[in-house]
C-alpha cells in the first residue's frame, strides 16, 4: 500500500521550504496543499489547531507540525540519504545550532533589514556577529554535513536566499565574500544544489511580496 504523503504549505515559507528539500533530498513523493494563510483551510485548522500555521506533513492521516519536527520526523521515517549526524554529539550540536538559527541569527538578520536609525545599527553588528559564529561551524567543510547536505544546512538554508533577495531591495548586503568568504562558498553552493536549485521561490513575485514592507537605505 502506498504511503500517503502531503504537505501544507505556502509559496514563500522559508519554514515550508525546509520541508520541501529534506523530501526531495529524501526522493518522497509527496501532495502539496498551498494555503493562505489570510483565509486558513479547515483542514490546516484541523490539523494544526494550536498554531494554525504551516508548514504541516500528513502522513497516512497523522499530522507533524514545526518545521524542525518535521525534518527530525522524515529523517527518522524514512532512513536514506540520512540528514542527521549519526553520532549522538554530532545530532545535539546540529539541534543546538538550529535552535541558534531560529532564535538568534533570524531574527537579528530580520531586524537589520525591518528597523530604523539606532535599532537597526545594533542589530547590524549582531547579525554579523551571529554570521561569523555560523560560518565558524563550517570549519572547511563545504556543507554544515560534510560533503552532502544535512539537517543543518537545509534549517539555515534560508541564508542562501533571503539575504541577498532584501540586499537587491534595500542596499545593505551583509553577506559577501570579503567578510564571509567560507559562508559565501556555502551559499553558492546550497542554492544551486540539484536537490535545492528548482525549489526556490519566484524571485520576482518575492520582489514584489517584499519590497513594500523593507525601506530602501538612502544613499
Amino acid at each position: 500500500m502506498a504511503e500517503e504523503v502531503k504537505l501544507y504549505r505556502t509559496w514563500s515559507s522559508r519554514y515550508s521550504l525546509r520541508v520541501v528539500w529534506a523530501l526531495n533530498i529524501k526522493h518522497i513523493q509527496y501532495e502539496t496543499i498551498h494555503e493562505d494563510l489570510k483565509n486558513k483551510s479547515p483542514h490546516l485548522l484541523h490539523y494544526n489547531p494550536v498554531h494554525k500555521k504551516v508548514p504541516v506533513l500528513i502522513h497516512n492521516g497523522k499530522p507533524i507540525c514545526e518545521s524542525l519536527i518535521i525534518l527530525e520526523y522524515i529523517d527518522e521515517t524514512w532512513k536514506n540519504n540520512p540528514l542527521l549526524p549519526q553520532h549522538p554529539l554530532g545530532r545535539a550540536q546540529s539541534r543546538f545550532w538550529a535552535r541558534f538559527s531560529d532564535d538568534k541569527l533570524m531574527p537579528s538578520i530580520m531586524s537589520s533589514y525591518y528597523s530604523k536609525g539606532k535599532e537597526q545599527e545594533e542589530s547590524v553588528v549582531q547579525a554579523l556577529d551571529n554570521l561569523k559564529l555560523i560560518e565558524e561551524q563550517l570549519n572547511g567543510k563545504k556543507f554544515f554535513g560534510g560533503d552532502n547536505i544535512g539537517f543543518l544546512d537545509i534549517v539555515l538554508g534560508w541564508l542562501a536566499h533571503l539575504p541577498s533577495l532584501f540586499a537587491e531591495i534595500t542596499g545593505l548586503k551583509l553577506i559577501n565574500a570579503e567578510k564571509f568568504p567560507v559562508l559565501s562558498e556555502w551559499v553558492h553552493n546550497f542554492y544551486n544544489h540539484p536537490a535545492i536549485l528548482d525549489h526556490w521561490p519566484p524571485h520576482d513575485k518575492m520582489i514584489t511580496k517584499y519590497r513594500p514592507v523593507l525601506n530602501p537605505i538612502e544613499t
